[in-house]
């Protein structure tokens, strides 16, 4: 069975699937590789620095088949989404603030409108700036989410009935071909997956987090402010935490987060840490569904993988 959605067919992509438009992991390589495969490749654009979206768009254009791109709302500057639009992507994600500043643009350029959202509140507003798809992203979510949002199963089928006719992807512990079925039984037309795809050969992490990921386990995830301010991250800033593996600075700040920010030496000893090797320069964004990741395959097999598994999952629900 053919699992053709108002996803795959307003992309021309075979199966329901695309990549999370990770920054600092979902490069053209990766992004290009999961188009091959037959989902919707999204390249990380994140917060739009110039120099790596000039080395990476041209590798995913290259792809000849359909792609899109993301960035942050709250920190991409306008020319960044002009710099990408000038390849041609099929799509622009725009996630974490207000997209309206960019909608005219993407429209413009006749190019579909993502949007990713973390609560009904979001939903709404996404709907009312003509978004063609939207992403309902569940707090099961590796890396930045809500600081206070819904969990994926009771979240995606709300969205799904407050978007409609917008096609809506479900986001948020979905690591295997049964969470996308899950996702299409909740009325979703397709899953968007990040944490999975972050251990992939074609994935811009580093190999050591690649293998903390196959490594890890769900119960090991968490969601926090404690690492952003550590950093001095502009994340501090928002509305939003991130899931991450345990980190010796959450064990140390947890539930104090006013204290450490307020600390300039506490920040300053971990930039100190980073310098000196004992704590990794990032953290190692994941979700819970990644006790379900256990190998570092190629990413167009892995999508060929996913959705035959889903079909699978989708078959024997029918039969049961």
């Amino acid at each position: 069975m053919a699992l053709s959605t108002a996803f795959t067919k307003l992309f021309g992509v075979r199966h329901p699937i695309a990549l999370a438009p990770m920054g600092g992991s979902a490069g053209g390589a990766l992004a290009a590789a999961v188009s091959h495969g037959g989902g919707l490749g999204l390249l990380g654009g994140g917060y739009g620095e110039r120099g790596w979206l000039a080395r990476e768009l041209p590798v995913v254009a290259a792809s000849g088949r359909p792609w899109g791109v993301g960035f942050l709302s709250w920190a991409v500057e306008i020319d960044a989404v002009e710099q990408a639009l000038e390849y041609g992507p099929r799509a622009v994600m725009l996630s974490f603030g207000d997209p309206s500043p960019f909608v005219e643009r993407i429209r413009a350029a006749g190019v579909a409108l993502i949007v990713q959202v973390t609560d009904l509140e979001e939903t709404r507003k996404a709907v009312d700036l003509g978004a063609d798809v939207i992403v309902a992203q569940g707090t099961e979510s590796g890396g930045h989410g809500a600081r206070r949002g819904r969990a994926t199963l009771p979240f995606v089928p709300v969205a799904v009935d407050l978007a409609a006719p917008v096609p809506v992807l479900a986001a948020g512990g979905i690591a295997d071909g049964r969470g996308v079925a899950a996702a299409l039984a909740l009325g979703a037309a397709g899953a968007l997956l990040g944490t999975r795809f972050q251990a992939t050969a074609e994935s811009l992490v580093d190999p050591a987090t690649a293998e903390a990921i196959v490594r890890g386990r769900g119960q090991d995830t968490e969601r926090s402010g404690v690492l952003d301010i550590a950093r001095g991250s502009g994340w501090a800033a928002t509305n939003y935490t991130a899931r991450t593996l345990g980190h010796s600075y959450l064990d140390r700040w947890r539930g104090r987060e006013a204290e450490l920010a307020a600390d300039l030496e506490a920040r300053r000893a971990y930039q100190d840490d980073v310098a000196r090797g004992e704590v990794p320069p990032l953290p190692v964004w994941a979700g819970e569904g990644i006790d379900l990741v256990d190998d570092l395959p190629s990413a167009a097999g892995l999508v060929a993988a996913l959705a035959a598994q889903a079909e699978d999952a989708l078959t024997r629900a029918g039969r049961e």
